[in-house]
């Protein structure tokens, strides 16, 4: 990881999709141990038809509990897994769908949790928005206020 990133070599990163999403999911883990980090995948094991809210609140327990210090979704859009990740105060899932967008959920929303739909955003989209991600530090200043008032940190 950069100098700059939220995150150290080894840390741990949990990473869980849907039946969508589970070939990016696939992708974006490696990507991730490439990155020198250490992943955990939530599920699911295969292309099955499952259940995305099971998958994001697993994820987001992981998160929360601080099991993982950070965490990647994928199902089909990206929405549906980051609305059940958000339930939980304690995460902050973007929804993201370029670089410039994985870049602002980082340094202005200080987003612990990257979504990312498999059915809407192009592979090497998806791979430079999770290096973007995992590579921008949370800006603070004026943002801290505001991110404050999502909740708990």
């Amino acid at each position: 990881m950069s100098d700059t990133s939220f995150l150290e070599v080894g840390d741990l990163v949990a990473i869980a999709s849907d039946h969508a999403g589970f070939a990016l999911k696939t992708i974006l883990k490696g990507d991730l141990h490439a990155m020198g980090l250490s992943v955990v995948d939530l599920g699911p094991e295969d292309e099955t038809s499952v259940d995305y809210p099971d998958f994001g609140q697993k994820l987001a327990k992981a998160v929360a509990e601080g099991l993982a210090k950070a965490g990647v979704l994928v199902c089909g859009t990206g929405i549906g897994i980051s609305i059940a990740a958000n339930r939980e105060p304690r995460v902050r899932a973007a929804l993201v769908h370029s670089a410039v967008t994985a870049e602002m959920a980082r340094a202005h929303n200080d987003a612990n949790v990257m979504a990312v739909g498999a059915r809407v955003t192009e592979e090497e989209t998806a791979r430079a928005c999770l290096k973007t991600f995992f590579n921008t530090p949370f800006e603070g200043g004026r943002h801290a206020r505001r991110v404050e008032k999502l909740g708990a940190a």
